[in-house]
């Protein structure tokens, strides 16, 4: 199982950005994409392979209300770009759970193998 802590990713809401009728990236997207591929290559991560599971511990950087699923295209573009995974239809298995607020925020991204054994119980719940 491959842990990672990364960033708190941007919403979805606030993304992309159209310009000129072209839709791209904005700056605080391809800020968090830089800042994850630096922490994957920091640390060597390589490519896993095969259908993968992926749990999402998402902590917060304040109170503002968020919804969970608004993270995920930042957050596994992120993974695919910094070469943790090589595509991230490789994901057929997800949980997100939404944690304690931290200052600044993060997420607790755990991968691992569909035919590999996972955690014997929920690894952000506890839960088995």
């Amino acid at each position: 199982m491959l842990t990672l802590e990364l960033p708190y990713p941007p919403s979805i809401n606030h993304y992309f950005q159209n310009f000129r009728g072209k839709i791209s990236i904005n700056r605080a997207g391809r800020a968090f994409r830089r800042k994850v591929c630096l922490l994957l290559k920091a640390q060597g991560i390589r490519p896993l392979t095969g259908q993968l599971r992926v749990s999402v511990d998402l902590y917060p950087p304040d109170r503002l209300r968020r919804d969970v699923d608004n993270v995920h295209k930042a957050l596994l573009d992120s993974l695919k770009l910094g070469g943790a995974v090589f595509d991230d239809s490789q994901i057929v298995w997800l949980l997100t759970v939404k944690a304690r607020i931290v200052p600044g925020g993060k997420a607790v991204v755990r991968l691992w193998r569909v035919d590999e054994p996972g955690p014997a119980v929920c690894p952000c719940c506890g839960r088995n």
